[in-house]
């Protein structure tokens, strides 16, 4: 259990939020260490980058993502004899849940490393660029949607053909950040057609296609989708018009080779990226409780400085309790994630409770940051809070990395069969 605040010093009159602690059976004095420096990161360096940034729609600044690489953040989950912290999904939960509550874009950075973009065929290439994926060198996008596949990625149509050596591309892709300021982008692509009762999926590949930052490459176009929210880094729309992207550049599965032959391949790229998801839905979870804990911390401090009536309204009751109920929500999302986090580090299967997890995390983020900005009332409905940050970025948590139609859907499928009407 954790509570809200701590008493005031004898010299101050205001209670401060007293963060969350990590207790029995998480607790180890290594994760204890790790969350605190995390903490200390995120309110100390991110959260005054966020105040200023955010409202201009900036983007990271490249000190900032020094600093994440220093840290040994960006692998976290990358085993130790590749240069990354050999963690696991725990801890990167963890770490991203403190920078969330400071910049929901910060904790999301991290998710284009973590051994992203390395599982290619040849073993010292990969072995390269995992110690450049830990060390923050090797950031990179993922452009899985397309305007008419986002939801339904077994309808991905951005076609690859072999041309010798190299793989043409070409196709539209959608909602893809940090395409420009990456390294590289993971390119999800049709390489084959299912045929008559195969699975929709076949013949779907992911490509690694190789960049300089803050450019594209030739045959590669696109514009800064305009957002509400989640500034930080840009989410682009892409055009794909007869990329080359090297054979050797394709990623690979266990034991899989890349040869020629992987045009018959029967959807390891769908595959890939519904494990990818799994591991991302949990990650959601933990960023989408570090924006909620944050609307409740301001508000602990908020109700104490208002005053209405002669009183600061903290005293009202409908108010405090408005503030246990959101608190209480916060605390039930966060040992939800620490436990499926846990179970993937134990190789469970748990597709069915990452989706549960997403699907309840981010809906309690989106109650509870609402909640957050009616207790600030007007001041809520300005840019001179960080309440509204917290709304307009907890509401895409409900949006990306599968909607919670989506989540709803997979968690129904395991529960019920289909009826031979459906």
């Amino acid at each position: 259990m954790t509570s809200t605040a701590s008493r005031p010093a004898e010299t101050d009159d205001t209670w401060l939020p007293e963060p969350p602690v990590l207790r029995s059976p998480w607790h180890t004095p290594e994760r204890a260490a790790l969350m605190e420096q995390a903490r200390r990161f995120a309110m100390d360096e991110v959260l005054p980058v966020a105040n200023e940034l955010d409202p201009q729609k900036g983007e990271i600044p490249q000190r900032l993502l020094e600093r994440l690489g220093e840290l040994g953040w960006f692998g976290v989950t990358v085993p130790a004899a590749d240069g990354g912290l050999g963690l696991g999904v725990f801890e990167y939960c963890m770490v991203s849940e403190e920078l969330a509550r400071a910049w929901m874009s910060v904790a999301s950075i991290l998710a284009r490393s973590q051994g992203m973009g390395t599982a290619v065929a040849d073993p010292d290439r990969r072995r390269e660029l995992l110690r450049r994926s830990a060390g923050g060198s090797w950031i990179g996008a993922v452009a899985l949607s397309e305007p008419e596949a986002g939801s339904d990625l077994a309808n991905v149509q951005t076609r690859a053909v072999r041309d010798g050596d190299e793989w043409v591309v070409t196709g539209h892709k959608r909602w893809c950040g940090n395409a420009k300021a990456a390294d590289f982008i993971q390119v999800l692509v049709r390489v084959a057609d299912p045929q008559p009762g195969e699975s929709r999926s076949r013949g779907l590949r992911n490509l690694l296609l190789v960049k300089e930052r803050g450019s594209f490459p030739p045959g590669l176009s696109g514009y800064a989708i305009d957002k509400v929210g989640y500034h930080g880094f840009l989410t682009w729309d892409l055009t794909f018009d007869g990329v080359r992207i090297p054979a050797a550049d394709l990623i690979v599965g266990p034991g899989e080779g890349g040869g020629s032959d992987s045009s018959g391949d029967s959807g390891a790229g769908f595959r890939e990226a519904q494990a990818f998801l799994n591991t991302a839905r949990v990650h959601t979870a933990a960023r989408a409780v570090g924006l909620a804990r944050a609307a409740v911390e301001d508000c602990v401090l908020y109700l104490q400085e208002r005053a209405q009536f002669g009183h600061p309204i903290g005293d009202f009751q409908a108010l405090r309790f408005t503030l246990a109920d959101m608190a209480a929500q916060v605390e039930q999302a966060r040992a939800f994630y620490r436990q499926v986090a846990h179970l993937l580090d134990e190789g469970v299967p748990c597709e069915k409770e990452a989706a549960m997890v997403k699907l309840q995390a981010t809906e309690m983020a989106v109650r509870v940051t609402n909640q957050a900005m009616q207790l600030h009332g007007g001041n809520g409905y300005t840019t001179e809070r960080q309440v509204e940050r917290h709304w307009r970025d907890a509401r895409l948590t409900t949006i990306f990395e599968g909607t919670s139609e989506i989540q709803k859907r997979i968690i129904s499928n395991t529960m019920l069969p289909r009826s031979p009407l459906g």
